[in-house]
């Protein structure tokens, strides 16, 4: 980060680093959600305690997270163009923290057999951080400049990845504790829930306490809908972000397994223990911030479409190396090569869509790009859950099929043109 990115023409005028910091920091809060519970520790905890059988655990959890994410794209283009015409985002944000700190809290009820309980609260604290998500990132293009976009974008995901891996330590030490004193998973993981709530509420907090309201336009949000069936019904004259949003659904799809199912492959399929795949999942988070700085400096020397292409050809790789390797050793090498990619890829998405966004609907259309997020995370993990079902367990299979979707998101890449994009409505070739 440079020393004052106002003197380099980083930020737009009013915002100061102060801000920008507390923008990141949102990153840092959330992260540990996504990491400990979706990721490394719950995730498998569901699986291998709760349900208590591994095929039919694997599909009820893709299924929970695909209901979450059903009602997230439903619901996430409201909440948009709310925020875009109210000075009460901040309220927003707050609002939806609460609900997933409270959620993510509650996990620690759950126990062997609880599976409607476990399911209900995933469902719900998935569907908060999914709404903060859209909400926070919506701040990204009155942050920054157009041409620094990528690289305050990926000052935000290299700082969730470290909030990521700082929640992730904390609970890893703990269980390293817990293991050494003989006790067992279910004695454990309810206390990393508790403690990733905790680190999740106090540096929201801080976050949110240092962020700005901005004008909105003022007066009844009634439009809401309205605005929304306006902007489908004039999505071809913003072509290259309609592209962009069909290529998101398609690699995004392969992103969500690699988050949901990550540690219930590495223990179900490779033989990882609880705290082998917490290890495995910090060191990704480390190869996640490397992946989103190199994107978020890289993409704009490079260009943002040439730097997300290199990105999913890594996913497609790790994807087949994951899915042939029979040793830990082998899977270590495709959950690093996941973590760059994973740090690149998010960064340069969110940098991509406010590029492409008109500058007076920003909170719709990243309401409309966390809706195509959250279609992947429907099409994606449930797909991988019902080809594990199908085939009778054999997730090596579902693992393989995973890189189609990183595949078909490289050829919807292409007919992306970001100065054309940039430059506005019903432009011409």
């Amino acid at each position: 980060m440079t020393k004052n990115p106002r003197q380099t023409g980083l930020l737009n005028p009013g915002v100061s680093r102060l801000e920008v910091f507390g923008w990141a920091l949102y990153d840092f809060a959330n992260s540990g959600y996504t990491t400990v519970v979706l990721t490394a520790v719950f995730s498998a905890y569901f699986v291998s305690v709760v349900v208590g059988e591994a095929t039919l655990g694997t599909l009820l959890w893709t299924v929970t997270l695909s209901l979450s994410h059903l009602v997230v794209m439903l619901t996430i283009p409201l909440i948009g163009a709310r925020s875009d015409r109210i000075e009460r985002r901040r309220g927003l944000l707050a609002m939806t923290t609460i609900g997933c700190v409270v959620c993510t809290a509650a996990l620690a009820w759950a126990g062997p057999g609880s599976v409607v309980l476990a399911m209900v609260l995933v469902l719900f604290s998935n569907m908060f951080f999914s709404w903060g998500e859209s909400l926070i990132s919506s701040y990204l293009p009155t942050l920054a400049r157009p041409h620094a976009m990528g690289r305050v974008s990926g000052w935000g995901w290299g700082f969730g990845y470290i909030g990521g891996m700082f929640t992730l330590g904390i609970c890893l030490a703990y269980v390293l504790h817990a293991q050494s004193s003989g006790q067992s998973a279910q004695a454990f993981v309810p206390i990393t829930m508790i403690m990733t709530a905790t680190v999740f509420a106090a540096a929201a907090l801080i976050s949110i306490s240092l962020l700005k309201d901005r004008p909105g336009s003022a007066g009844d949000i009634s439009p809401a809908w309205q605005r929304l069936r306006e902007t489908w019904q004039h999505a071809r004259d913003y072509r290259d972000f309609v592209w962009l949003l069909a290529c998101t659904v398609a690699y995004m799809a392969g992103v969500a397994v690699a988050i949901a199912l990550a540690a219930i492959y590495a223990q179900q399929v490779i033989g990882f223990t609880e705290s082998e795949i917490m290890i495995l999942i910090f060191v990704l988070n480390i190869a996640a911030v490397i992946g989103a700085l190199m994107a978020g400096y890289g993409q704009d020397a490079i260009g943002h479409r040439l730097a997300l292409a290199i990105t999913l050809v890594g996913w497609l790789a790790t994807c087949l190396i994951a899915a042939s390797v029979t040793t830990k050793a082998g899977f270590w090498v495709a959950g690093v090569i996941a973590g760059l990619c994973m740090g690149a890829s998010q960064s340069v998405g969110r940098a991509m869509v406010g590029l492409l966004a008109p500058s007076h609907r920003l909170g719709e259309f990243y309401g409309l790009w966390t809706l195509a997020t959250r279609l992947a995370s429907i099409i994606g993990p449930l797909a991988y859950g019902l080809l594990t079902w199908a085939s009778l367990g054999n997730q090596r299979i579902a693992m393989a099929a995973t890189g189609l979707f990183f595949l078909v998101g490289l050829v919807l890449l292409l007919p992306i043109n970001m100065s054309r994009g940039q430059s506005g409505p019903l432009q011409k070739n």
